[in-house]
């Protein structure tokens, strides 16, 4: 072999080695410094600060078995099964082995949609973990028989020896049943993933629950229609009772203080206790009934008369920013109610608008957005007024076409019977509840009994005229929104749900997450604001224009390889031609 082609085979061996030493420089460095970017408009695969602070902090396996699973669900399930793989390879970047995952179908083996055996398996996930199923079309080509999916929708996270279920459409805000109102609600349900996966993981994997008293002395809910309220709280949090007029002062180790419709007027001393726990930095759930206005009345005395309840709660709450009115909210977007018509045996009976019994729609903030409808019961209305330095963002109000009653109102089965004149329906958006953010000031200053005034300082709480950091407090203008109706049948139903139709509105969810927001220290609830964009292609566009797209995807590839192909034969022949 000559010197020349000895010095090339030295340089090529060389070029290879260096070529293959930088190739695994290159694997370790990148096995070293791992990065992900998200390159979405909406940060769609990315996670929030609290949620990788909870999932690297993991102490021990969080087992997660995903209940989306089938071999031939509808496109738009398959699009969100998708959608929570994506989201749970993202977490497990920073769970890393102790969150495993694994997609299971729950009807595995039961062949017979109507059998025991399929019955057996819902009835085990509805009564362990709260999740039924969903019936969705399941659309073919035209002139195809239409047919019926069932599916969960739902997950479950283990975590030692306890388990919780999730279930992904709980609270969603219902569009309908359109293939483009279908894609809505699964964008927002795909929104929420982070939140519904991170808050579940949370509350298993907690050391210690935060601590909620649930306020009593004066005339506060109690019995069966807040059964679904007390074990809400007994279920999620430390709680317990708190008679407000017994003790001498509201203790700071309580998170929160729940005041869910009281019925008696507060005094100076009771409300003193208050404001100081307010100002010790203890948060207050206000659900406040200001009018006297009851369901039962409706039905015992054929109607009755709305009038002030006379709580002596208006300077408090004034001094914090925020006003309740003495006026009942009508609303169009309302629950209904059964009105019979006829009499003995030709009695006739009808579910009909009710308008004292609005809907309520949530607002952008994390605490109500996207939820669905949270239903109220002769609720009044708030305005905020001017308090320094306190933050106001409202969370539910009406929809376009209310109206306001003032007090004293009459109210009986009449408004059943004439349909009502959307008219008089003018007012928008008119707030029932409300978040309060800021330093509260004290209604008390300069006025403190001695003796109220000693047994505060003697428990470490010295008088305040003013909250030395931000607190947080939320009042809402109706105190049935938390109460449950009780079937003669099946006894306490889950509030929210009408006791008629037996659907069930969201005010669960609306209660859970504003003490949500107010005893969690770590942000999670914060989540819930992320929001997707929705980009949908027009159905009618796409038909017309299949053929065309279909050759630009398929055939234009194909056909630029071929001229490729014939461009590089070409100008091969006439490098390397020669004439002779």
């Amino acid at each position: 072999m000559s010197r020349r082609n000895m010095k090339k085979s030295t340089t090529t061996k060389v070029t290879w080695i260096v070529l293959i030493a930088g190739l695994v420089a290159i694997n370790l460095l990148a096995s070293l410094l791992h990065q992900r970017f998200d390159l979405t408009e909406e940060n769609r695969y990315s996670l929030s600060k609290p949620t990788k602070e909870l999932l690297s902090g993991l102490d021990s396996t969080v087992q997660i078995d995903v209940l989306v699973a089938g071999n031939d669900l509808p496109s738009v399930a398959r699009k969100f099964r998708n959608a929570v793989g994506e989201f749970l390879f993202e977490a497990k970047e920073y769970g890393g082995n102790r969150l495993q995952f694994r997609f299971v179908n729950p009807y595995e083996g039961a062949t017979d949609t109507a059998g025991t055996k399929v019955k057996a398996i819902e009835d085990s996930l509805l009564n362990n973990y709260g999740l039924f199923p969903v019936y969705l079309n399941a659309p073919g080509k035209v002139g195809d028989e239409l047919t019926v999916k069932r599916l969960i929708h739902g997950a479950v996270v283990h975590y030692k020896g306890q388990s919780a279920g999730i279930d992904f459409l709980k609270g969603a805000k219902s569009f309908g049943t359109e293939p483009e109102q279908l894609a809505a609600l699964y964008n927002n349900v795909e929104a929420s993933l982070e939140y519904n996966f991170a808050s579940n993981i949370q509350k298993l994997t907690a050391t210690e629950k935060p601590t909620v008293a649930y306020a009593l002395g004066h005339g506060e809910g109690w019995g069966y229609n807040v059964d679904d309220a007390v074990r809400t709280l007994f279920n999620n949090y430390n709680c317990d009772t708190l008679n407000v007029r017994q003790v001498p002062y509201i203790p700071s180790q309580i998170n929160a203080l729940v005041v869910l419709k009281p019925t008696q007027p507060f005094s100076d001393a009771d409300k003193l206790k208050i404001d100081q726990y307010i100002l010790n930095g203890g948060k207050v759930f206000w659900m406040i009934d200001n009018m006297y206005a009851e369901f039962d009345s409706l039905y015992k005395s054929n109607g009755f008369i709305a009038y002030d309840r006379g709580l002596n709660l208006e300077d408090l709450l004034f001094t914090y920013g925020v006003r309740i009115n003495q006026t009942l909210l009508q609303d169009m977007q309302c629950d209904k109610l059964p009105q019979v018509r006829g009499e003995g045996q030709a009695q006739q009976q009808r579910l009909v608008d009710w308008p004292f019994f609005p809907i309520l729609n949530g607002t952008e903030h994390p605490i109500s957005k996207n939820l669905d409808g949270v239903r109220s019961m002769f609720p009044t209305t708030l305005d905020t007024v001017e308090a320094a330095n306190v933050r106001k963002t409202f969370l539910l109000h009406s929809s376009n076409n209310s109206r306001l009653l003032n007090a004293p109102a009459k109210i009986d089965f009449e408004f059943l019977q004439i349909a009502p004149d959307e008219r008089q329906f003018r007012q928008k958006n008119v707030p029932v509840a409300l978040l309060l953010e800021g330093r509260f000031r004290s209604l008390y200053t300069g006025r403190v009994p001695k003796a109220m005034a000693d047994s505060l300082a003697a428990a470490n709480m010295p008088i305040k005229n003013v909250s030395e950091h931000d607190n947080k407090m939320i009042v809402v203008a109706d105190g049935d929104i938390a109460m449950n109706q009780v079937s003669p049948y099946e006894g306490p139903l889950p509030m929210g749900t009408n006791l008629f139709t037996r659907y069930t509105f969201a005010n669960k969810d609306f209660f859970l997450n504003c003490l949500e927001y107010l005893v969690n220290p770590t942000d999670i609830l914060q989540t819930r604001s992320k929001e997707y964009s929705l980009r949908l292609l027009d159905p009618k566009r796409v038909d017309d224009e299949k053929a065309i797209w279909q050759f630009v995807n398929v055939g234009l590839p194909i056909a630029l390889i071929i001229l490729f192909g014939v461009i590089y034969q070409q100008l091969r022949r006439r490098r390397y031609s020669k004439v002779w």
